[in-house]
């Protein structure tokens, strides 16, 4: 822990997304040894990744904006519901501005600007889409650490970091399984669904670089990152989480609540 100080909060953002990246990739080597996924354990994963990004949407993110707040210009609900609502509304104009097609879609059904690109392609380009709060969340966290690293300071971002790269894990799965049952071979699936978390490197370093160079910012940054993330969820996650029987459905929620729990205790016991 001690020789983290050591690093600058963008270095350590960049080695916190590259790990968050590294479980991604990880999920996608189980195309390796299974061609196809148990809808019922699908829908359990979707839903801890569920339950681990709204605990961390809160306790990460807009908890710490709230306090950041306190004594400022601007009430604290304030600033966090102006970044709220603004990842919210960057990822509503984000989704209907990039191609990219859903899971459970059907041919006709592609989102964003028309494009002819490959029904695969336009499936990675959906989940790389909602990578990008996730690794903005923990480069922001990392770079809220700016003249105060100590190993101590440095517990919350690596639970978010922790938190991502665990609910990472089922999510690249979730791409690169589906995509071998679309016909793909099992290496082409495997670097499409490692592929799709690539951009978590890029956005944490670039919410990293923006919060240390205008610190006013970052409990908007923090909320902004915390919107994005629930768009995510309420979107995308919990929807195709619904999808099969009663008891795939059932799973999902249990899945939901175990995710929370683990992230919520995680958040909880590193802040």
């Amino acid at each position: 822990m001690k020789c983290l100080v050591c690093f600058h909060p963008i270095t350590l953002a960049l080695f916190a997304t590259l790990f968050t990246w590294g479980m991604t990739a990880l999920g996608s080597s189980l195309v390796f040894f299974f061609k196809t996924i148990n809808q019922r354990a699908l829908n359990m994963m979707l839903g801890f990744a569920s339950g681990v990004m709204i605990a961390a949407s809160f306790w990460s993110l807009l908890d710490p904006a709230i306090k950041m707040s306190e004594g400022g210009p601007i009430p604290p609900w304030a600033v966090a519901a102006i970044g709220f609502v603004l990842g919210a509304a960057f990822l509503w104009f984000a989704d209907r501005l990039m191609p990219h097609i859903h899971f459970s879609s059907k041919t006709g059904e592609e989102e964003g600007i028309h494009t002819n690109l490959k029904r695969s392609i336009l499936l990675v380009f959906s989940i790389t889409l909602h990578n990008i709060p996730e690794g903005l969340a923990v480069g922001v966290a990392f770079g809220s650490l700016t003249g105060v690293i100590t190993p101590e300071a440095t517990l919350p971002a690596i639970a978010v970091a922790i938190g991502i790269g665990i609910q990472n894990f089922p999510e690249g799965a979730a791409v690169s399984i589906p995509l071998r049952r679309e016909g793909l071979s099992r290496f082409k699936s495997f670097m499409y669904g490692q592929a799709s978390g690539i951009v978590e490197p890029i956005a944490g370093v670039l919410g990293a670089i923006l919060v240390t160079q205008v610190t006013s910012i970052l409990p908007y940054a923090l909320a902004f990152a915390a919107g994005a993330m629930i768009y995510v969820v309420i979107e995308e996650l919990i929807p195709t989480a619904q999808e099969g029987d009663h008891q795939s459905t059932d799973l999902a929620t249990v899945g939901a609540i175990l995710g929370f729990t683990a992230m919520m205790m995680l958040d909880v016991a590193f802040g």
